[in-house]
Order: structure tokens, then C-alpha cells, then sequence
């Protein structure tokens, strides 16, 4: 077992096209999963992560602050304490519509970074 702030870990900017979005890689194969990766994100107001598809799922929790997500059904507002799954070949993108910080834990297969 393994125990760690999460402020331990650094936050990495995510690269454009994405815009306000750092990602801490809390849980990896280096921290001994095996199978899945955790990761938390941090969105600036008026941030986004890209529009992009790949052929894995996410499972998305959120934390603070408000967004929304886009999806193949639309757009759909979130909150704190908000669930979100993206499944895999899905095109999908993060944004923060609110005035604060967008936090969120992340979940996918274990994945080179």
C-alpha cells in the first residue's frame, strides 16, 4: 500500500489545444497499478481540455466547481459530487463554464503518459 498527498505530485501543464489544464498522474504503473491510472485535473475558469476520441473509456468525478462536458448527445452541465463516463471511441471535451477552478479525478486504463 501506498500513501501521498496529492500536492506531492506535480501538476504537469496539459499541452495545447487544450487551454487552463494541469493534470497530476496520482496513481500509475510507477506507483505499482497494474491496470488503471488516476489522474486529477485542475481547469482554469474559462479553460477546456480538446475536443479528441481514443479507443479507452474515462471515469470522471467530480470535485469542484462547474462545467460542462461534450458529448455525443450534446452538451450536459456538471457540479460537484457529478459522476461522468465517457466510453471509449466517444469524442468528448471538458470545459469550465464557471468562476472558480474545475477540479476532477479521472480514471482510465493504465496507458503510456
Amino acid at each position: 500500500m501506498k500513501r501521498f498527498h496529492h500536492t506531492e505530485i506535480k501538476a504537469e501543464e496539459v499541452p495545447e489545444p487544450a487551454r487552463g489544464v494541469k493534470v497530476r498522474w496520482l496513481i500509475t504503473g510507477e506507483t505499482g497499478a497494474p491496470n488503471f491510472a488516476m489522474r486529477l485535473f485542475e481547469m482554469e475558469p474559462g479553460g477546456s481540455t480538446p475536443r479528441h476520441t481514443h479507443p479507452w473509456e474515462h471515469e470522471v468525478f467530480i470535485l469542484s466547481g462547474t462545467g460542462a462536458v461534450l458529448g455525443e448527445d450534446g452538451e450536459e452541465p456538471f457540479g460537484p459530487g457529478d459522476v461522468v463516463f465517457v466510453p471509449p471511441d466517444e469524442e468528448h471535451q471538458f470545459r469550465n463554464t464557471g468562476d472558480e477552478v474545475v477540479r476532477f479525478l479521472c480514471m482510465i486504463p493504465l496507458q503510456e503518459k
